[in-house]
C-alpha cells in the first residue's frame, strides 16, 4: 500500500524549472527574457531608471498573454492538454486527498500501472478516487506504460468501485489518455470486453460518480472511467473518440493533417459542453494547469465538492436513474415518418 498523509505539495517550482515551451508560447517567452534583461540593469546600474520601461512592457505581455490564451486553436488546446507538465492524476491526490491509500491489481492477472486508485479522504469524507497515469521521464514513461492502460488495469478501476458501492462511499474519477493500449497482449487478454464490462457495471452503480477529463480524453480508455452522473472538464482538456493524428491517419493517410482534423473533430472543452457531452468547464489559471497546478486543483476540488454534496442527496436507484438519463440524451434522434 502506499500512502500521501498531509502532503506538502512542491510542484509549482519544479513545473517551472522543467518548463517546455509549446511553439505559440515563444513570443511570449521572448519578451519574457527582455523584461528580464532590464530588471538586471535596472538593479546593476545605479542612477539609470529604467522602471518605466519596464513597466510598458509587462503590461504588453499581460495583454499578449490573454490574447494569445483567450483565442487559441483545438490543436493549440490539444498541445496544452498534453503538456508534459500538467498535473496527473497523482499530483492532483497530493492537493486534493489525506491518507491516499492506494490499491492494487484485478486480482486475475496484474496490477496495471497506467491506472491508480485508492481509497481517501476528500474534504474530511471518505472517497474512492482514480484515475490515468502517465510518466514525467523516460522511465515513468514506459514503467506507467504512456497512461494507456491495459485491460487489467480496468479491471482494477472496476474492482475498485464495487468495493466503493460495497461500502456506501462516492467515486471520483480522474481521465487523461490516449487510449487504452492496443498492443496484442491486451487484445488476447479482452481489452474490449474489459472496457464494455466497465460501461455496463458504472452505468448501474448505486454510488454517486464523478468524472474530471483532466487532459487527454482519448476514446474508450477515457470513457471505460467516464459513465458518471456528472463528467466535467478542465478549461483545456479535450475529450474525443480518437486523436486528431488518428484521424488524420484515417481520413486523409497523413498524421501531417493532425491539425485539420482537430478543428473537424471539435474535440475541446467547450465543443463537448456545447454537444452536450459533458456538463461542466472547469477553469484553468492563464497558460494552463501546468502554470498554477495549486489553482488548478483548488478550482478542481471546489466543483467536485458542490456535485458530491448535491449527488450524496440521491437515494441509490435515483443515482442510477440519473446517470441513465445523462446518457440517454446524449446525441441527435430522429423517428422515421409513421413511428
Amino acid at each position: 500500500m502506499n500512502r500521501i498523509r498531509n502532503p506538502k505539495p512542491k510542484l509549482k517550482t519544479e513545473y517551472i524549472m522543467v518548463y517546455n515551451l509549446l511553439e505559440f508560447e515563444k513570443p511570449l517567452a521572448e519578451l519574457e527574457r527582455r523584461i528580464g534583461e532590464l530588471k538586471h540593469m535596472d538593479l546593476d546600474q545605479p542612477g539609470v531608471d529604467l522602471s518605466d520601461d519596464i513597466a510598458r512592457l509587462e503590461k504588453k505581455l499581460n495583454k499578449m498573454r490573454r490574447d494569445v490564451y483567450s483565442g487559441l486553436s483545438r490543436w493549440q488546446k490539444t498541445q496544452i492538454a498534453r503538456h508534459p507538465q500538467r498535473p496527473y492524476t497523482l499530483d492532483y491526490l497530493e492537493f486534493l486527498m489525506v491518507d491516499f491509500v492506494e490499491l492494487h491489481g484485478d486480482r486475475t492477472f496484474a496490477d496495471d500501472k497506467a491506472i491508480v486508485g485508492g481509497v481517501a479522504w476528500f474534504n474530511r469524507k471518505p472517497v474512492m478516487v482514480m484515475g490515468h497515469q502517465k510518466g514525467r521521464n523516460t522511465k515513468e514513461k514506459v514503467e506507467r506504460n504512456f497512461g494507456m492502460p491495459n485491460p487489467e488495469g480496468y479491471r482494477k478501476a472496476l474492482r475498485l468501485m464495487k468495493l466503493a458501492e460495497r461500502f456506501s462511499i462516492p467515486v471520483i474519477t480522474l481521465v487523461d489518455t490516449p487510449g487504452a493500449f492496443p498492443g496484442i497482449g491486451a487484445e488476447e487478454r479482452g481489452q474490449a470486453e474489459a472496457i464494455a464490462r466497465n460501461l455496463i457495471e458504472m452505468a448501474d452503480l448505486t454510488v454517486p460518480i464523478i468524472t474530471v477529463v483532466t487532459g487527454e480524453g482519448g476514446s474508450g480508455g477515457a470513457l471505460a472511467l467516464a459513465v458518471s452522473n456528472w463528467v466535467m472538464m478542465l478549461e483545456n482538456s479535450i475529450y474525443s473518440v480518437i486523436s486528431p493524428e488518428g484521424c488524420a491517419a484515417i481520413l486523409w493517410k497523413n498524421q501531417a493533417y493532425a491539425q485539420d482534423a482537430a478543428e473537424a473533430m471539435k474535440l475541446t472543452a467547450q465543443d463537448s459542453l456545447k454537444n452536450g457531452i459533458i456538463d461542466e468547464i472547469i477553469p484553468e489559471p492563464l497558460g494552463g494547469a501546468h502554470m498554477e497546478p495549486a489553482t488548478a486543483a483548488k478550482s478542481m476540488g471546489a466543483a467536485i465538492q458542490v456535485q458530491l454534496d448535491r449527488l450524496s442527496a440521491m437515494g441509490p436507484e435515483e443515482l442510477v436513474t440519473d446517470r441513465w438519463a445523462k446518457f440517454r440524451k446524449i446525441g441527435v434522434f430522429k423517428d422515421k415518418p409513421g413511428d
